[in-house]
Order: C-alpha cells, then structure tokens, then sequence
C-alpha cells in the first residue's frame, strides 16, 4: 500500500513541544504560580456574575431572527394598543396576567362548586398587596375594557350568583345571547354536551383569568407572587385548583441554576476519589496522587477564567452555561490521564526537564488536536440561532482554552515537582526519603508504607500498570481476531441500524414546561389544561396587509377564497372577522354598503357599537383602511409546526397579501430552523475537524477514520436520544456540538497512537496503541460520565438532558475507540511510522 505523509508541521511541533516541556521543567515553580495569579486575577469576573444573567426565556430559546419576530413588530407597528379596550385575542404578546384551573371529580357546573369558585374569584380580586408603602389590589392595575376591568366570561353569564346557573342554558363552544357570542371553551373544560341541542350537561373544569394591564411592571410582578402565594394551599377534596401566571415560567427557568449547585460539590470530590484511585501506585515514590489531584484543580482554574474573563468583558451568561464546568472536568482528566501515561513512558534516569520533555513530546500534540478541534465545535456552535446555544458555546470554548493552557503550564509544572519528589525518592505524603527495598526484617506495614521507588530495571521505565497488560495481552488479542473482527462488524451495523431508526423517530422543538422543575406547581398546571382545555388550539390572528375596497365585489371574493382555503385546513375550526359582523350587521339594518363612501360612512356607527372591532382597522385620518385582522381558530388536531406551517403557505398561497401571527408562534419558530441549523452546524464541525486531523496527524487515511468516527458517533447519539426520550431543540443541540468535540478526543488519541506506532504488522500497531493510551482513554471517558452522572438526580431538564447526551457521547466515543477505530484501522492497511 502507498504510504502518504503528511507530518511536516507535525513533527516540528512535537520538537517544539519538546523544548516547553524541558523550560517547564526547568522552571516549574514560575508556571505553577502563574496561572494561580491569572485565574485568581479573571476570576473577579464572577463579582458581575449577577449583572451578566441572562435568564429571558424567549431571548435564549428562540431563533435570533425567528419570521414570527418579524411579524409581531408588523402587528405592533400597525395595530397599537388601546389601554381603554383590552383584548387577549388581539394581544401580540402573551401580556400579563394570572390564570387558575378549577377542577371537580363529578359536575362543576352545580350550586356549590360555582359558590366555591366565586369566593376564590372574590378573594383574589379583593387581596391587598403592598407597594410603596401603599396597598392596591386587583382593580388598580387590571386590564380595562371600557373603564371596567376585563372579566370571566362564565362568572358574567351567572351574574357572580352561583345558584343561576341552575336556570341558564349553557351552549359549547359558544354561548349566545342578545348581545354577543362567547366563546365558553375558553372558560369550560371536559364539557358533555347534548348532540342535539349543543346545551351544556355537565363540565369537569373551569379557567379563570385575570388579565393586568402592562404598563405597571413592578406592581404587577408583586401581585402575580401574591396570586401565586394565595392559591398555593387552595386545593381541596371536592376542588382541585391548579394555577400559572405570565412569569411563572421565567421565575421558575431561574431557579434552574440554584437545583444544581450543590451537585458541583458531589461532582468534583467524586472525581477527586476516582482520579486519585485510578492514579494510586503501590509503589510510595511513584503514585501520581497529587498530580491526580492538580489534575482536577487544573480544570477548577480553567472555569474560574473562562467564565471570569468573559464576564469582565460584559458577556452576558445564559443559565446553560452553568453545565460547562461538568465538560471542562471531563476534557482536562482525559488530558491529565494521556499527559501521566506518557510520563510513566519516559525513562527514569533522565532528569526532570528532560522526562517532561518527553512526555510533552509524545502527549502535547494528541492533547493539541484534541483541544484545537473541542474549541473549533464549540465556537462553530456560536454561529447557532439560539443565544442560549451562543452563550453556552462560547463560554465552554474560552473554557477549554484556558483547560489547555493550564494543563500544559500548571499541569506540567506539577508533574515537574511530582517528578522531582520522585528523584529524590521522597514519600507521597511525608516527602520523607524512603528506601527502594525494603529491609529484611521489617514488618509488613513498612514494605507497605515507607518503601518505594522501584522501576523496570532492563526499560528503565515505570513498571507498567495491570490495565496496561490486560489491554495488551488481552484485549488487543482478543480485539485483532478475525472472528472478532468480523462481530465488531456486525454489531456496528445493528449500532447503526438501531441510531437511524431513532433519529427517524427523533422528535423537534422544545416543550416550554421542561424550562421549570420537577417539582414546580406550572407542571400541574400543564397537565390540567392538556388534560381539559386541549381540544381547542389557538386564535390565530391574519392581517390584511394591503389596502383593498371591501365594499367592492371582486376584492370581497378574493378574501372569502382566503378564508375559505383556511377553512379547509383540517386543523381550523372556525374564523371570526368584522368584515363578515359588519356584512351581517348591514344586511339586518337594511344597510346598502355596496360604494366607498356608504361603507365607510355605516363603519362608523358600527364601530360605535362593537368598539372592540376598531382594534382590526388601521385606519387613516380619512377613515381609509389602510389594513385589517380577522381571526383563525384551531385545533389541536395537528404537530405545532404542521399548524405554523401551513398557515403560512395558506397565507402565501391568497391573491391578497396576508401576514399571520399569534404570540406562540415566537417559539414555534425554533421547529423550522432547529434541525436545519444542527446539522449545518454538524456539517461544517466535521469538515474542520478533519482538515485539522489532515494538518495535525501524519497520515491522510488516518485522518479519515476521525471523520468517520465523528459522523458515526454523532448519528449514534442523535438516534439513541431520540430512544431516551429527548427531543432535538436548543439544549440537546448543545450536547450534539459537544459531542463533535468528544468524538474527536477519543479516535484522536488512538489514531494518533497507531500511526505513531514503530511495528509492522497492523495487529502489533493496535496493540501497542491500546497498550498505551487504551487505559488511558478508559480513564478519561469514566471520569466524564462520573463528572455528569450526579446531574441524572436533577430536577432540571435542561441538566438531566445534558447528563443523558454526554452519556451516549461518552459511551460511544469510548465503543469507538477502544472497539471500531482500532478493527478499523487493521483493516485499512499499515502506515509505516516511527519516532
């Protein structure tokens, strides 16, 4: 086979790497304190900490430039506000307000339960709450519609008597009367109705709403906590009552961070343990115990700067951010584990600078590839859509960064002193001089304990570690069997069978509810309103863009055929426009409205009498309708996205232009562009990952083989999450640019190892390279997923999800590298190479 090389570059960096590691070495005292001083420096960063908090839910979890944002400005700019005539229909946000669900076993519509509902409605009308040294209540600050405040629509129809509704005639969806029409499945959930008459039998539950007007934010704000603070004891045996404000959702988002602090603790001493019982020795001199532990305080420097030096430069920090600690933990153990075991491969005669010469040598340019394409993931990520996804990225690939740096200067300044205490044959713990044997009559806790220093006598290296033997002797053995080959074959196309068949089952977006925790009163709330307010969807507003006469024949047909194609689609119920009140209105009061000026002249009258429709009119100082609404209502008979969707094209698709929004349509948006922009951003990651690999690892083919290992454990994680139950929305999208960076980690070391590998024989180059680096990874990858796996307790989604990933990238990267890179690169063919 043709051997190409392409280690110009590689080779003078590890010269280059070389010369550091032997200044570090000479020096180790200057970049031990060092770092210390800079990160304690970046690290006054965290005083902004509190300043920098970006919590706003729509701001982190929407696409930047979603079609919906740019629909509501046009909403805004050409239907404006009227404090004096509220509508929650016309709303171009969700506005502010506090909504309860009551819910009874038998019939809610009896006597007794409406009186019970009517003393809640009364209290939480009547709380008194203090502001400014002043008390207001829920009349001060309410929505208006015309001077009073906006109301229940089913307490109306009762007169607040309970005992009326005994002698009402109840219609659903809509109640009529002489006035207006209702829309009761607003009010009324799980409602039985009479096929016949369409009279109300019986309802379940009833939603009450208290809308506040938006201009009173702090006043607001104590009150919706006053709302939420009444009704959290309100639930009886005959009256469950669950509840939700406008700002639930956002208070509740904010306590995310907090439900995960004291797992950064549990976190980081079981990755202490676990680092220094992997790196414990018999041997008193030659145990790596405190380079174990520097290894763990290394990446505890990286967080401080990396989150210290951004938050000085005024970056703001999204509450994603805060698992970036978890990652920054796995990626500088998995560096620390290579950087030891090409220690324990140098010689031990050498002096000190020259051991970390070596060992810088052999480990600083797998550890460079490593970081550099980590790095390059995470700042790709930064171009996402999402600013939760931005600023996790960012902040994780400074993070990284400085996790080089430090293990190459603070790390390497460690081992140097680590080394000097073994040169000297000082104790562990005691840095007393132990002897090498022990003495013939000394006792068993003596040759335990204060004996130490002994090496290979014929390598003159550090004795070699058990799990070196067993991956070695072993497992590499076992691994280069043809018959071994041939079932890593086949299970890797059953692991590829089983992630494409996830990833056609993967489902889009993210559920809002999985913003608040486990435990937080919205997921009752959630589960109330799925369970007897979902049959009907949203009121979905359509915006006449352009000025038409709707008083002339031709452009009347050209907007009931739009209305009409709405209607047709399956998930639409009903429309509502006040073009057709003001036809019926004009056809019953025997109005001609058939010119210009008859039309315009009838308008006023009529929005004189229906003051709420003046709100649908853009109208000029000349009364000219510049542009107009009516309204969709749908069903929740169809995926969100299908719903967006095809309104739009419906839109698209009508010979007069229309534009249609509702306020959810914010965060819908993140469906269209979720997939589109994952696997984008996937696409450029791997294509940069491999021409570094192609730059850095001296062997083309080789380089392909970390490609393939990227895809492949990509398209594992993106299928078995879907298995897991996760979504494919902002957070897993972070995970999955994670695991780009991951992927890299683990096929780069062995790749790398294999290639740099002096046999002959492809099966010999696998087994050195698992005999090296095959503990080594096995190290770092369960360090990870001890690092995450206290966060599979969390009450956070958002946390838990970010466990759930990094297990399968972690699980697979290792499957990958310890199991399919090395058959696969037996089976490509031999590259001759040697140092």
């Amino acid at each position: 086979m043709v051997r190409c090389q392409t280690d110009c570059l590689e080779r003078h960096l590890r010269v280059c790497f070389e010369m550091m590691g032997h200044f570090i070495g000479s020096h180790p005292w200057w970049f031990l304190i060092a770092p210390l001083i800079v990160s304690t420096a970046l690290g006054g960063g965290f005083y902004f900490l509190q300043d920098r908090m970006s919590s706003d839910i729509e701001e982190q979890f929407t696409p930047v430039d979603g079609p919906a944002k740019i629909e509501r400005k046009y909403i805004e700019e050409t239907f404006p506000r009227n404090s004096s005539m509220f509508s929650s229909f016309r709303l171009s946000t969700d506005g502010s307000y506090g909504i309860l669900i009551a819910i009874s076993d038998g019939n809610i519509l009896t006597a007794e339960s409406l009186h019970k509902i009517l003393d809640l409605d009364l209290r939480i009308r009547t709380m008194q709450v203090e502001f400014d040294n002043h008390f207001f209540e829920y009349g001060d600050i309410c929505a208006k519609v015309i001077d009073s405040c906006a109301s229940n629509d089913i307490l109306d129809i009762i007169n607040y008597n309970a005992s009326n509704v005994e002698s009402i005639n109840l219609t659903f969806p809509w109640h009529h009367t002489d006035c207006k029409s209702i829309p009761l499945y607003l009010s009324l959930g799980s409602v039985n109705v009479h096929t016949e008459t369409s009279f109300i039998e019986s309802a379940k539950a009833v939603q009450l709403r208290y809308n506040l007007e938006e201009s009173n934010k702090a006043q607001n704000n104590l009150w919706l906590e006053s709302f939420i603070s009444l009704l959290s004891n309100e639930s009886s045996c005959s009256l469950q009552v669950s509840y939700s404000t406008s700002k639930s959702m956002q208070w509740e988002f904010e306590k995310s961070p907090a439900s995960v602090i004291y797992l950064f603790s549990i976190t980081y001493g079981v990755v202490i343990t676990f680092s220094i019982l992997t790196c414990w020795r018999l041997d008193n001199v030659r145990t790596k115990v405190w380079v174990a532990s520097c290894g763990v305080f290394c990446t505890g420097l990286a967080v401080l700067s990396g989150f210290g030096v951004l938050l000085l430069l005024g970056q703001p920090f999204v509450m994603t951010a805060a698992s970036c600690p978890f990652m920054i933990l796995g990626i500088g153990l998995d560096d620390m584990f290579i950087m030891i075991s090409c220690w324990q491969r140098s010689r031990i005669l050498d002096a000190v600078p020259d051991r970390l010469g070596t060992t810088y040598r052999d480990a600083a340019v797998s550890v460079s590839i490593t970081t550099l394409t980590n790095v390059l993931s995470l700042l790709l990520g930064c171009s996402s859509p999402f600013g939760s996804v931005r600023s996790f990225c960012l902040y994780a690939g400074i993070s990284v960064c400085f996790c080089y740096l430090y293990s190459i200067t603070f790390l390497g300044a460690c081992m140097a002193l680590n080394g000097q205490r073994q040169a000297q044959k000082r104790h562990w713990f005691t840095c007393a001089r132990v002897p090498e044997d022990s003495p013939s009559r000394a006792s068993k806790a003596f040759r335990v304990c204060c004996v130490g220093g002994g090496y290979n006598q014929s390598t003159e290296k550090e004795e070699t570690e058990p799990m070196a033997h067993f991956f070695q002797r072993f497992f590499s053995l076992c691994l280069t069997h043809k018959r071994t080959k041939v079932f890593v074959l086949v299970s890797y196309l059953v692991y590829l069978a089983v992630s494409i068949y996830g990833i056609l089952m993967l489902k889009e977006g993210l559920d809002i509810k999985n913003l608040a925790l486990d435990d937080s009163y919205l997921l009752r709330y959630y589960k109330h309103q799925e369970e007897h307010f979902s049959k009907y969807g949203y009121n979905v507003m359509v915006a006449v863009k352009q000025p038409i006469s709707y008083w002339d024949e031709n452009d009347q047909r050209a907007l009931h055929s739009c209305i009409s194609s709405f209607k047709k689609l399956n998930f639409v119920n009903s429309t509502s426009a006040w073009f057709t009140s003001y036809k019926h209105y004009a056809s019953t009061s025997n109005l001609n409205v058939g010119t210009k000026e008859a039309f315009l002249s009838h308008l006023t009258l009529f929005l004189a009498l229906n003051p709420t429709f003046k709100l649908d009119l853009n109208l000029t100082a000349g009364s000219a309708i510049q542009a107009s609404r009516f309204y969709v209502q749908t069903l929740n008979q169809s995926i969100l996205k299908d719903m967006m969707t095809g309104l739009r094209m419906t839109a698209e698709k009508c010979p007069i232009e229309l534009l249609v929004y509702h306020p959810a349509f914010i965060y819908f948006d993140q469906y269209i562009v979720i997939s589109d922009s994952t696997i984008q951003t996937i696409l450029i990651a791997v294509t940069a990952m491999l021409l570094v690999s192609l730059i850095l690892i001296p062997n083309p083919l080789c380089s392909i083989c970390v490609a393939f290992a990227i895809c492949s454990v990509v398209v594992g994680v993106a299928g078995f999450m879907s298995l897991w139950g996760v979504s494919l929305d902002s957070i897993s999208m972070i995970n999955l640019i994670m695991c780009i960076g991951f992927s890299v980690d683990f096929s780069a070391h062995i790749s790398y190892a294999f290639v740099s590998s002096c046999k002959d024989d492809v099966n010999k180059k696998a087994a050195e390279a698992l005999a090296h680096l095959g503990y080594p990874i096995l190290q770092g990858g369960l360090s990870t997923i001890l690092g995450v796996v206290v966060l599979c307790v969390s009450g956070s989604y958002i946390f838990r999800t970010f466990f759930k990933i990094m297990f399968l990238v972690i699980g697979f990267g290792l499957l990958h590298s310890l199991v399919f890179i090395p058959v696969l690169l037996t089976l490509v063919g031999g590259f001759s190479r040697c140092y």
